[in-house]
């Protein structure tokens, strides 16, 4: 990829999650590599930041299937591709792909796709996806979806991974702003939760949230944090009233939406979470508890590696979130020796620095690139 390549990067929006985090730090490190980046997306919290960059982002209504929406986003981004004079176009998510395939067929710009998840292929959904010239898959599980329900050719398929910050996401980290904001003391058993509230994203928080009563007897100093909004939020603070009303007030804590996740991560001696947040965790030395909406890891440790790995740290096809399961280990390692959990989160650290960087997903996706330009 030559220095000055214009890329537009395109998603549906920009507040918090692993597909949004991915395409940020994707968009810095290119423009960080003498790239021209520009992003399409309908706004959310991470647009200021991206901004602070100097990356130009364009408001494009491409978060939903409303055909009013769809066609205004067909319009401006063929006028984005335009007049920005875009080299190449790289989609991440189902709506954007499908209406920039449609344009690339008129248009005839270079197009690359990133799967970042597995999609329904029920009621017809399945032809309403293009995955561009060129593919990208973060996982391969994922790949293996492609060919299977796709039939792309495996030629096609470019494996990547969600690179993570190792300086933003750090154990060398101050933690005493974050217990600051939240009333944390050295005697209390913090376990943060970073997830997007979203039905079909927030199994595992409401599931550690109504097992407050339960750990805090054995985990007198208890508190949790949860981080992050969605259309399932209303039904996470009532289970987080109900816990609170039962443990004490203070003991589950919902912040909403948030971008400083390393300010808040920094506080936890636990985390759970799946997918980006549980890397991100990973890369400030923290353990971490893989559960989601698709399966349930448990706390990382180095015989689970494997199994992580080729979900994507998504739990993809391992055996269901369950409430119990989830109590009994976090209390075994609560349990365990401060050594033994030190050595644990070191291993944490290490799988990213040696797996997860920014700079290899980067170089992954250069790849697609270059075979497309």
């Amino acid at each position: 990829m030559k220095k000055g390549t214009r890329i537009l990067l395109a998603l549906m929006g920009l507040d918090i999650g692993g597909a949004e985090t991915h395409v940020m730090e994707l968009a810095k490190e290119l423009k960080r590599r003498g790239a021209e980046v520009f992003v399409a997306s309908n706004g959310g919290a991470y647009v200021s930041e991206l901004e602070s960059y100097g990356i130009k982002h364009i408001k494009v209504p491409l978060q939903n299937k409303n055909p009013f929406n769809m066609l205004k986003s067909y319009s401006l981004l063929k006028n984005i591709i335009t007049d920005e004079k875009i080299d190449l176009v790289h989609s991440h998510a189902r709506i954007p792909s499908f209406i920039l395939g449609k344009l690339q067929k008129k248009m005839g710009f270079p197009f690359v796709t990133t799967a970042h998840w597995v999609f329904s292929t029920k009621y017809g959904l399945k032809y309403i996806t293009d995955w561009g010239q060129k593919t990208i898959a973060v996982s391969e599980d994922i790949k293996k979806y492609l060919m299977d329900n796709y039939r792309i050719d495996e030629k096609d398929i470019f494996i990547t991974i969600n690179g993570i910050d190792t300086d933003e996401f750090s154990p060398e980290r101050d933690a005493e702003p974050a217990k600051a904001e939240f009333g944390i003391s050295d005697s209390d058993y913090c376990i943060v939760a970073v997830n997007r509230m979203d039905t079909d994203r927030s199994l595992a928080v409401k599931m550690l949230i109504k097992s407050a009563p339960e750990l805090k007897k054995s985990i007198p100093g208890l508190r949790i944090i949860a981080v992050g909004g969605g259309d399932d939020y209303e039904n996470v603070k009532k289970l987080a009233d109900k816990a609170n009303d039962e443990c004490g007030a203070g003991t589950v804590e919902l912040t909403g939406a948030r971008t400083d996740i390393g300010r808040i991560v920094s506080a936890a001696d636990l985390f759970v979470g799946v997918s980006r947040a549980a890397l991100e965790a990973m890369a400030s030395g923290k353990n971490t508890l893989i559960a989601g909406n698709e399966g349930y890891i448990g706390i990382f440790s180095e015989d689970k590696l494997d199994t992580a790995i080729d979900t994507n740290f998504c739990c993809r096809g391992c055996r269901a979130t369950d409430e119990k399961q989830m109590v009994k280990d976090i209390l075994d390692f609560y349990r365990k020796p401060d050594a033994e959990k030190k050595k644990m989160s070191e291993f944490c650290r290490k799988v990213i620095i040696d797996n997860y960087s920014v700079s290899k997903m980067v170089d992954d996706c250069v790849r697609a690139y270059d075979s497309v330009l």
